[in-house]
């Protein structure tokens, strides 16, 4: 059997690869290797779970919450919920298991079911691997051992988490959004409801978009990963700035008064000079990963902040946080971590707190994202190659040695194999784009030729 979970739990295209058996019996897989690893002892345990909009969650809820139950775990059915939603409530209810299904970005055919340990963390590598073996062992014929009577779980709705975990938001907001015009788009996902809501209880005057979910529409045309509705809509109305989410809300990308992106990078430059500020950015630190803009190393170097850089994925980005004790870090796709008040990146959060800087300091957007000048960044991928070799050949290493020199302090060169495919990511960054195209494809010749 190949690997189920990925870096961000078990994702497929519903009932193709993930099936309602799949969801059920990872379920019940989850709750004996808890029950194992001594989570559950001396208590009844619980779980609570919730979903996004699409359609395929009502089916691949209902197969969760009955795998939990039968095998002895009470769930509380939290229903539409961003992820980090899930997340919190599974802490903030001493729940021993939070499981969260959505495809996070993907689009609607796809879904994934994600599993939370108890305070609201994601699962260790470990036990996402116990719980494969497990579930491959009883899925090839041995029975589960099953309580019965009084021993099955119960299934409850959990209404109250909608308004728990919006006054958590608001009440870790640094000051008010009262003056500010804010246009919202949530990707017909999991925050159509919450960040509308916590948005306007929070003083801000509202215009959103993309918040009339169907089951069918999530990501469909709008939010982070398509931007042009909320740049059109910001501009349109006068606001002050725009916030897109992804489907479950984990994300959060920007659009200033002008229509102009705000990206990730640009989102922890200007919240990590507002946490210095307020004393919050411990160690002076903020974690980003390998593929941060050139741009916002440079700033950061320039505001004296320093800056440790981690693979690719905000799970890398949340372990050096945890491990370090860091307090901000994200990736330029607009995870961004704010570990006092979440346990995983709050698309909902971010762009509260992006607002609540806007507010306090009466500055602009676009002025207040200026801190940093985001480098034009050529990404070529290169397939078809022996990507083992990207990091033995010398003559790719002569030809990076000599982009590198040509770049000099302004420029960078980041060559990456890809997880998934035969193929060999180059990416250049430069202060002049066309430099960077010319680099990036010289670069990309030498890569078919010294690995093809």
């Amino acid at each position: 059997m190949g690997r189920l979970f990925g870096t961000d739990g078990v994702r497929g295209v519903a009932n193709g690869d993930l099936t309602a058996e799949l969801a059920l019996g990872l379920s019940v897989a989850a709750a004996h290797v808890l029950a194992e690893a001594g989570t559950f002892e001396g208590h009844r345990p619980t779980a609570v779970v919730g979903r996004d909009p699409r359609a395929s969650g009502e089916f691949l809820e209902a197969a969760v919450v009955a795998g939990l139950a039968s095998a002895g775990v009470d769930v509380r059915r939290v229903g539409v919920l961003p992820t980090p939603a899930v997340a919190y409530l599974t802490g903030a209810l001493g729940a021993d298991l939070g499981v969260m299904l959505s495809a996070s970005h993907n689009a609607m055919p796809d879904n994934g079911v994600k599993f939370f340990a108890r305070g609201g963390h994601k699962l260790a590598d470990e036990l996402e691997h116990r719980i494969e073996a497990v579930y491959e062992q009883h899925r090839t014929g041995e029975p589960w051992a099953r309580p019965t009577g009084a021993g099955v779980g119960r299934v409850t709705a959990y209404d109250e988490g909608f308004d728990q975990y919006i006054a958590h938001l608001i009440g870790v907001l640094p000051n008010r959004l009262d003056g500010i015009k804010v246009v919202l788009d949530e990707a017909h996902g999991a925050a159509s409801r919450v960040s509308p809501e916590a948005f306007a209880r929070a003083g801000a005057e509202i215009v959103t978009i993309g918040a009339d979910p169907d089951g069918l529409n999530i990501n469909d045309g709008c939010g982070s990963t398509h931007l042009e509705m909320l740049q059109a809509a910001v501009v349109e109305h006068g606001a002050d700035l725009g916030i897109a989410h992804d489907g479950d809300a984990d994300r959060c990308l920007a659009v200033d008064a002008e229509g102009r992106e705000v990206d990730g990078d640009q989102i922890l430059a200007v919240l990590a000079l507002a946490m210095r500020e307020a004393g919050q950015l411990r160690k002076n630190t903020v974690v980003g990963t390998v593929m941060s803009n050139l741009g916002f190393k440079l700033a950061m170097e320039r505001e004296g902040i320093e800056l440790v850089q981690t693979a690719v994925g905000d799970r890398y980005v949340l372990e050096s946080m945890k491990a370090e004790g860091y307090a901000l870090g994200g990736e330029q796709s607009g995870h961004v971590i704010v570990l006092d008040h979440a346990t995983t990146g709050d698309g909902t959060l971010t762009g509260l707190m992006l607002a609540a800087r806007v507010a306090a300091t009466g500055r602009t957007l676009a002025d207040l994202a200026g801190v940093m000048s985001r480098l034009p960044q050529i990404l070529v991928n290169v397939p078809d190659v022996d990507k083992s070799r990207v990091t033995t050949s010398a003559e790719l290493a002569a030809a990076v040695a000599d982009a590198e020199r040509e770049l000099g302090a302004t420029g960078r060169v980041l060559l990456r194999s890809s997880g998934t495919e035969p193929l060999v990511r180059v990416m250049v960054e430069a202060a002049d784009i066309e430099q960077a195209k010319a680099v990036a494809g010289r670069l990309a010749d030498v890569v078919k030729s010294a690995l093809g």
